[in-house]
């Protein structure tokens, strides 16, 4: 399994995500869950050509050498999925399913790149186009404290795309409290915090500035089907999937025609973003239905 922040699904009550794991142990699943290059423990490469999709692939292929098979059932959410529908895209045989949360596939377009079509739909303000320039988030995260950023992030349930004003790109008011989600402990956030502090954010962020990188590696692959059994679950208040033209993709025949094995796409009512852990059992559950199939 795969996750965009670092978080190892371990089972270990000092890490996040024990919620999540647990359900899947339950139902009699070993995982084994790496860091993304950049997150937590592992090397954080400042260049972001070290970011691209074609480099974390190979992390990925390398990783399923190492553990001695020739294929993986794949499960992953945000960042994670993105390089997961790579992977499938680039190795299909090394996937024999794929669980994606969040985020479904996005196909290629030839005619733009992906910053300068975002830029033109939501603005300079939008999240995206704000983390293109170096350093600047850096030093509002900096300003606000990370404690403060993560618990935001986590909390936010905005039905429109995100934007991030220059100043406070947050939203977080001075002396305000931000109130914990119901399925977010206090052990998590501050776990998550730790590993955060580590190194800084220079990771996550570099992910989304390669962005238009990864367009460029991608050129010939324009217009290849992913080819490999996926299941797709999300939120109905992701703000991913309330994104414009994402639900649309999603339920109009077009992401079924870009990944011809998608066997279902499940809508969840009244769950966010972090939908592995605000709904670690159902989840869990969907896993497990969905995988046995292929035993």
């Amino acid at each position: 399994m795969i996750r965009e922040d670092g978080i190892k699904w371990d089972g270990d009550p000092k890490k996040g995500d024990q919620k999540f794991i647990h359900a899947l142990s339950s139902v009699g699943y070993h995982s084994v869950a790496p860091d993304l290059r950049g997150f937590s423990d592992t090397e954080a490469p400042t260049s972001i050509t070290s970011y691209t999709c074609d480099h974390i692939v190979n992390d990925l292929v390398a990783l399923i050498d190492s553990l001695g098979v020739e294929q993986v059932f794949l499960v992953a959410h945000d960042w994670g999925a993105i390089m997961g529908w790579y992977l499938c895209l680039f190795k299909p045989e090394r996937v024999k399913a794929f669980v994606c949360l969040s985020v479904p596939f996005t196909p290629r377009s030839p005619q733009m790149k992906p910053m300068d079509r975002m830029q033109g739909f939501f603005g300079d303000d939008y999240y995206i186009c704000r983390f293109q320039a170096p350093g600047e988030i850096e030093v509002e995260i900096a300003e606000l404290g990370t404690t403060n950023v993560l618990k935001t992030i986590f909390s936010v349930r905005k039905p429109d795309p995100p934007c991030f004003p220059k100043g406070n790109a947050f939203g977080i008011r001075t002396n305000a409290s931000i109130s914990f989600p119901s399925w977010l402990s206090e052990e998590e956030l501050t776990y998550y915090v730790t590993k955060f502090d580590q190194k800084g954010f220079i990771g996550g962020l570099n992910y989304y500035q390669a962005i238009d990188q990864n367009w460029e590696v991608t050129e010939k692959w324009t217009g290849v089907q992913v080819k490999v059994p996926v299941m797709f679950i999300v939120g109905d208040l992701d703000m991913v999937y309330t994104t414009l033209g994402t639900n649309e993709y999603i339920h109009n025949g077009d992401f079924k025609n870009d990944v011809p094995f998608l066997e279902e796409a499940v809508l969840m009512e009244g769950v966010g973003h972090f939908i592995n852990q605000e709904r670690a059992k159902e989840i869990g559950s969907h896993i497990y239905d969905f995988i046995k199939k292929f035993k």
